[in-house]
């Protein structure tokens, strides 16, 4: 199968964006009722309607890939280039009016993640990642590419969307905060585009699916950073993983040793 050019997928990518932006918007902070899926996670009218207007654009532009997303699942599955999407991650603050959910547009090349699209549609910021190109970012609040010299994790802002997602008994979790600068928390995506933008140098997480993560990585990796597992290595869309975002990858080392307990 000839893969089409980069500029294409791009171009298919942000007109997917385009679509879902045209959904959530008028829906945000609008009262919109949310029910709980059967992980108990919500989902919302604006979850399901984005993503299917994304894939009616996807489909139409590119019939012979496949589409895996959150909502609606797999189709084509034999297909070796596979759109990932999340419609709304961060769908906690999409409800609760905090605007730092995003849209996430990924795509996998045989498993491997070549292209990477965050998309905050209220605030009007974007994250284009692609292999072997710089991220692009565009958005109305200042802001440049590029992860920040951060050496030491003593000098490390650290992130992640919420400490429950590790439970009361994780000690990985306790000693990498405990060697961090500041912790913060919340942010979903949008936090893992303010790695690429150097305002946040780490982020651990748990749980993720492969819809979370698969459009990170282009973006991460585009701004100088990294995104693994646990144990720094590539993160394997089959499984429910704990990823690990630094922005400087001197940290990455570091995080490992401390998370597997042997610092």
């Amino acid at each position: 199968m000839q893969l089409p050019s980069m500029d294409a997928l791009i171009d298919a990518a942000e007109a997917a964006a385009a679509v879902a932006g045209a959904v959530i918007r008028p829906l945000f902070r609008a009262g919109l009722a949310a029910e709980l899926k059967g992980d108990q996670s919500p989902v919302t009218l604006a979850d399901r309607t984005a993503e299917q207007a994304m894939r009616a654009v996807l489909g139409q532009r590119f019939p012979d890939h496949g589409i895996l997303g959150e909502e609606f699942g797999l189709q084509n599955a034999a297909a070796p280039l596979r759109w990932v999407l999340d419609p709304i991650d961060g769908t906690r603050a999409f409800i609760t009016g905090r605007p730092t959910f995003g849209t996430l547009i990924g795509l996998l090349h045989e498993d491997t993640p070549i292209l990477g699209l965050i998309d905050q549609c209220v605030t009007g910021e974007r994250w284009i990642g692609a292999a072997g190109r710089a991220t692009r970012f565009s958005g109305p609040f200042g802001g440049s590419i590029g992860c920040r010299p951060c050496p030491t994790l003593a000098e490390a802002e650290l992130s992640c969307t919420t400490p429950e997602m590790f439970g009361p008994e994780d000690s990985a979790w306790t000693r990498l905060a405990a060697a961090a600068r500041r912790i913060s928390f919340g942010g979903d995506c949008y936090a893992y585009g303010l790695v690429a933008l150097g305002q946040i140098d780490i982020i651990a997480e748990a749980s993720l699916k492969v819809w979370d993560w698969a459009a990170l990585v282009p973006v991460i990796e585009g701004a100088g950073g990294r995104l693994t597992d646990w144990n720094g290595e590539k993160l394997k869309p089959e499984a429910e993983g704990r990823s690990l975002a630094v922005g400087d990858p001197a940290l990455l080392a570091q995080a490992v040793r401390l998370l597997a307990g042997r610092d």
